[in-house]
């Protein structure tokens, strides 16, 4: 016998006064809820309503069950009161700032089909971890080497004019291919990448192809190193969706293969596969990252 459905129905035809009127605010049949108040009798061992009368009439052992029954039906709604606004809890999860609003407009969207409430936070890499680290969110995005990653997306280099080929060298920056008096050309790094394994070898492939130090520069922010690219002949580190975000024309760097490489952090109380799986999809096009079978090509 379900306990809480019997109780249930005993509490709103004692109510009502009324088995037909207190099925109905029950949302149940009356001869389930006839039956239900039935099986709750047997299963105390005595009558709660006086069958020899038309109207629903509590006996002495009804009245006397009848407030530890409403207490129940009462906790079991505030129980599922409570769980539905636990569920519905924010999830505030720290996000890479060069997300699109739009794109986390639509994940937060296709989260809550998923009964997922999020409330993302841009920040930079840094900053991510140091909100999971104070707790001030339950997740975040965390940047990996590509072969521990979820996600993961592939880096070229971008700029205002188009490009000769879908493929660009860094030797062909070198300063003694610059027209004299005219600066050579930089490559800005934004924040989201720098991390070791994307910083340092861009590093390494600076030095093996003869450039200058300052020509392989960290910028502060994307929108400052956008700036620069889009007013230079310089270039700029992204993704190819961050490229046709800017307005930049992009190519895959001809020296080595270069992916920003993402994946779910948690304080612990949370489960990061919720993220991994159900919004796999959603949140590879919020970072701009590619399919895993495009991504072995």
């Amino acid at each position: 016998m379900d306990l809480v459905a019997a109780c249930n129905a005993f509490v709103y035809v004692s109510e009502h006064g009324s088995f037909t009127q207190g099925a109905a605010a029950a949302r149940i049949p009356q001869p389930v809820a006839s039956r239900r108040i039935a099986a709750l009798e047997r299963h105390l061992g005595a009558r709660l309503f006086d069958r020899s009368t038309r109207q629903a009439v509590l006996t002495p052992f009804g009245r006397d069950m009848f407030p530890s029954a409403r207490r129940l039906v009462q906790l079991v709604a505030a129980m599922e009161e409570s769980a539905l606004s636990a569920r519905r809890a924010p999830l505030r999860v720290a996000v890479p700032d060069t997300c699109a609003r739009l794109d986390l407009a639509r994940l937060i969207v296709e989260a809550r089909r998923h009964g997922v409430y999020l409330d993302p936070l841009p920040a930079a890499p840094e900053a991510r971890t140091d909100l999971l680290r104070s707790q001030e969110v339950r997740a975040a995005l965390v940047a990996v080497p590509p072969g521990e990653a979820t996600w993961r997306v592939p880096l070229g280099l971008a700029g205002a004019s188009p490009p000769s080929s879908g493929v660009m060298y860094l030797e062909t920056l070198r300063a003694g291919r610059a027209a004299a008096g005219q600066r050579p050309r930089r490559v800005w790094i934004q924040p989201e990448d720098d991390v070791p394994h994307i910083r340092d070898r861009m590093t390494r492939i600076r030095d093996t192809s003869g450039l200058r130090p300052t020509q392989v520069t960290v910028a502060h922010s994307l929108t400052t190193a956008a700036a620069e690219t889009l007013d230079s002949d310089d270039l700029l580190l992204a993704s190819g969706s961050q490229a046709t975000e800017l307005g930049l024309y992009w190519s895959r760097m001809g020296e080595t293969t270069l992916t920003r490489g993402l994946d779910v952090a948690t304080t612990g109380g949370e489960d990061p596969e919720r993220l991994r799986t159900a919004l796999r999809e959603c949140i590879a096009r919020c970072v701009g990252a590619v399919a895993a079978d495009e991504a072995a090509r």
